[in-house]
């Protein structure tokens, strides 16, 4: 399920709820585009585990304000991302961490997640099913292109692709793609 969150007030699109993933992952190109201060970044230097068994050194960490859901229907919670370089399709991934403290329900046949807000109104998230097409096109042509080099980052393989920032301030949503 791939959906549309906000993320120190810029609106984040490819983001993947992985219920799968036992972390919340942002991705070091995506992290340089939210023009955050580098002065929250926290050392962390436990490596992920692909889903193939390889293993992606993480940057540090850093907890940030996401919001989750469209105006008027949101909920904000303070998430703590790891930093990944990696190539991905990609911006973040929404692991079980966050998904526990949403409260989140996820049915991927209706392609929605449902939760609670701080008022007890249940709130809808709907995905994006084309976007989830287009990043999941992208990801077997990356994983399908071949050896790395040794500059490259790691290639997370169920997840990877060369798009990683479709970003645009949370004001401006017209001028998005």
């Amino acid at each position: 399920m791939v959906i549309v969150v906000e993320v120190a007030n810029w609106e984040v699109q490819k983001t993947l709820i992985d219920q799968g993933s036992s972390a919340d992952v942002l991705y070091w190109p995506t992290f340089l585009r939210l023009d955050v201060p580098h002065s929250l970044i926290q050392p962390h230097t436990e490596p992920l585990v692909g889903f193939a068994g390889e293993r992606v050194h993480t940057r540090r960490y850093v907890d940030l304000l996401t919001t989750f859901g469209v105006p008027p229907d949101t909920r904000r919670i303070m998430v703590r991302y790891l930093l990944v370089e990696a190539n991905t399709s990609y911006n973040i991934i929404i692991g079980r961490p966050t998904l526990n403290h949403l409260g989140a329900v996820v049915s991927t046949p209706h392609l929605t997640m449902k939760f609670p807000g701080n008022d007890g109104k249940i709130i809808s998230v709907k995905a994006n099913q084309k976007t989830a097409r287009q990043c999941y096109a992208e990801s077997l042509k990356i994983s399908s292109s071949g050896k790395q080099s040794k500059g490259d980052p790691p290639t997370v393989a169920h997840i990877a692709c060369r798009e990683a920032t479709n970003l645009g301030p949370r004001t401006d949503p017209c001028s998005l793609p």
